[in-house]
């Protein structure tokens, strides 16, 4: 199975995806931006883009890693990693789904303010690559990221709290 947090940067998805991992009995923690860190790579380099997911290849090596480390250890993937773009998370969704994987897809969620705020204290200067992308988070929540994930409000919640929430509605268990 994989376990897939999704949310805008800056909402807490890498500290979140460690702590599930903990929750969650044989599970590991993929980010799926490593695997766009080894197109960076490639040199030459490929085409010139702001976005690692442009890259048709990113897409369908996310599925393929994936399943390859799944084939391999079994278990659970905990895998942290914004998609913003309908037809890229389908992309990702249906190769999964292709070869039998079943996913949870989680979105952490807070507010403009909250996350604006937890931005701009994140670093002595707030990155301007998660502040650019407030609003194209704000409109997929808005458009259809919302209703193809099962949302958690991390507006008033920990990082462990959040974590707490999807480990027990993946377990069920009330006490994990």
């Amino acid at each position: 199975m994989i376990l897939w947090l999704n949310g805008t940067h800056g909402v807490g998805k890498t500290t979140t995806s460690a702590l599930v991992q903990q929750l969650i009995p044989d599970s590991r923690v993929l980010d799926a931006e490593k695997v766009g860190e080894t197109l960076m790579d490639i040199t030459p380099g490929l085409p010139e883009t702001d976005n690692l997911q442009h890259w048709p290849p990113w897409r369908h090596l996310v599925v393929e890693t994936a399943r390859r480390v799944l084939d391999y250890t079994g278990g659970t993937l905990v895998m942290p990693m914004t998609v913003l773009v309908k037809p890229y998370w389908s992309d990702i969704s249906k190769g999964l789904e292709r070869h039998a994987i079943p996913v949870r897809h989680f979105v952490l969620h807070a507010d403009q303010d909250t996350l604006r705020r937890r931005i701009e204290r994140d670093s002595p200067v707030p990155s301007p690559f998660r502040l650019k992308h407030l609003e194209p988070y704000a409109e997929a929540a808005r458009t259809w990221l919302h209703a193809e994930a099962e949302v958690i409000d991390t507006t008033r919640l920990t990082p462990a709290q959040a974590a707490t929430q999807i480990a027990l509605r993946v377990t069920g268990d009330s006490s994990p």
